[in-house]
């Protein structure tokens, strides 16, 4: 008898903080690792190990991914990786724009960069991310070419679903957010909202999931870990009170969530076929907790 081809699975942005470990989950996981091929998707192709983990060299189960180089803006530079996939993610973001950071490192006013970080709109990308010819990239509105939540976070997206549909991909990952923060501009979730909507409502061929974890954390960027407990109190509080505050404070109240965690949430999702839509908070967990399970059998 010959054997059954495997499932491919095309993570975009496997360099990542988030993306990186969720290439570890899906070649750790017992019965996933054994039938499906890892692909991941950069602008850098291979990693620089030491920026997403605590040592500069490749872990072991880094030999069992395909690292290939793309441009998430660029659709044509990764439409042929996505040949033959069985299931695609979307683990590219950013959390602060260029104007908010360069506030943040004083190489602009406060005034000035303020008001454009927490403006009401902010171009996504030209002509929309739908309808692009082949090979057509994805190109900044705005007028230095800024990279903003509406082209990244949204338009980069959905230009991503657009591919897989065309391409016959059957499960669709979109890493989106729990909610805004105070300290962050409201466009950072509601172009991730819009997203979703978008990708369910245009591609509703694929199993789309959304996952909506809040704060991530992890030894390997020291940082995350205190302000991660610091999130604690609250979000113990608002559960409490049936999450009455998260419409005002979003992900600050939302339960931190170790990173490795969420990523096993994502390989257990795909694995799971029930699983579609938004996943919150506690089904990350349930599904962490579950693949953690199979672990230890």
């Amino acid at each position: 008898m010959s054997p059954v081809p495997k499932k491919k699975l095309v993570v975009c942005g496997g360099t990542g903080f988030l993306g990186s470990r969720i290439l570890r989950a899906a070649t750790s996981h017992p019965t996933f690792s054994q039938s499906w091929t890892v692909v991941s998707l950069s602008r850098s192709g291979t990693p620089t190990w030491s920026s997403i983990t605590s040592s500069p060299l490749p872990p072991a189960w880094a030999s069992s991914v395909t690292w290939e180089k793309a441009d998430l803006l660029q659709p044509g530079s990764y439409a042929k990786h996505l040949e033959g996939a069985d299931a695609v993610v979307h683990s590219m973001g950013i959390l602060l724009e260029a104007d908010y950071k360069s506030v943040l490192t004083g190489r602009e006013s406060v005034v000035g960069g303020l008001r454009r970080a927490f403006s009401g709109v902010k171009g996504g990308a030209k002509g929309g991310p739908l309808g692009k010819t082949e090979g057509e990239g994805l190109e900044s509105e705005e007028a230095d070419g800024q990279v903003t939540y509406e082209l990244m976070n949204r338009d980069s997206a959905i230009a991503l679903a657009q591919e897989a549909a065309a391409k016959k991909v059957g499960t669709f990952v979109f890493i989106s957010a729990a909610g805004g923060a105070p300290i962050l501009p409201t466009r950072y979730i509601t172009t991730k909202r819009d997203a979703e909507s978008t990708i369910s409502s245009r591609f509703p061929g694929m199993r789309n999931i959304f996952i909506r974890p809040g704060f991530l954390y992890d030894s390997s960027r020291l940082f995350t870990v205190p302000l991660a407990y610091s999130t604690f109190p609250l979000s113990t509080f608002n559960t409490l009170i049936g999450r009455r505050l998260t419409p005002f404070l979003g992900a600050a109240v939302e339960k931190p969530l170790k990173a490795d965690a969420v990523a096993d949430a994502v390989i257990e999702a795909i694995e799971d076929t029930t699983r579609k839509g938004p996943i919150q908070t506690e089904e990350i967990e349930e599904l962490a907790t579950k693949a953690w399970r199979k672990g230890m059998l």
